[in-house]
């Protein structure tokens, strides 16, 4: 475990090295974010500005206590940068988020970004999404039973998630589904079919937004651009 989380934080110094004086920076949630938001704090208080954005009220809290200053996404026409970590990636940089229950706000501040920067460890590589990790989809709670029944369709297991034995709430309110299938062939269809689902807010699958992946390995940092679009 110490190995896997210096592999975390050498890969958040990395993506912190990208943020530049006076930028508005989006925060993701997660424990590798953590590394990141920590690295952040270290850098106010050597005297850089910046402002954040972020995408829990968890991460808000830890990056106040570190000095950085928050803003509400509303109040910015854009994020200059975003941190953020991921539960699985494969090789075309689709992604699944939101094992920490705030996929629906890092999906919005992801899309509100100029540039974004994920960082993983080598266990979040995949060859296919949603073999090992299940699916998380934050549905409102008047109808996730509704909700669960017509995931279910789509070829997977949905089972409510749970905090303490009773329905963990997003910092929306919100439930989440933490939909098992058995790999996913089509992600960004899958992205589609989930979202139009009645009851659904949003779901983990993030596709086509991942900028730049940094890996942190046990003995060095890799640093990954989108692969570009073939015709």
């Amino acid at each position: 475990m110490a190995t896997q989380d210096e592999a975390k934080r050498r890969a958040a110094e990395q993506a912190v090295e990208m943020v530049t004086d006076g930028q508005i920076v989006g925060l993701g949630t997660g424990s590798t974010s953590r590394f990141a938001t920590e690295a952040l704090g270290r850098r106010v208080a050597g005297g850089m500005r910046l402002q954040g954005v972020a995408t829990s009220e968890a991460t808000a809290q830890m990056a106040r206590e570190m000095g950085i200053p928050i803003l509400d996404l509303n109040d910015v026409a854009a994020v200059d940068l975003t941190i953020d970590g991921a539960d699985e990636i494969d090789a075309d940089f689709n992604m699944i988020k939101g094992g920490g229950g705030a996929l629906t706000r890092e999906k919005l501040v992801a899309l509100a970004s100029k540039r974004r920067v994920y960082i993983v460890d080598e266990s979040k590589l995949v060859e296919r999404l949603g073999e090992g990790w299940a699916l998380p989809v934050e549905v409102l709670p008047f109808a996730w039973q509704h909700a669960r029944a017509k995931l279910a369709a789509l070829g997977c297991e949905p089972r409510l998630r749970l905090r303490d034995e009773r329905p963990f709430e997003t910092d929306n309110g919100n439930y989440i589904l933490d939909c098992q299938f058995k790999g996913i062939a089509d992600p960004a269809q899958t992205e589609v079919d989930v979202k139009l689902t009645p009851g659904v807010v949003e779901c983990g699958l993030f596709i086509g937004l991942a900028d730049v992946l940094i890996i942190g390995w046990p003995d060095r940092v890799e640093v990954r651009e989108r692969p570009a679009k073939t015709s």
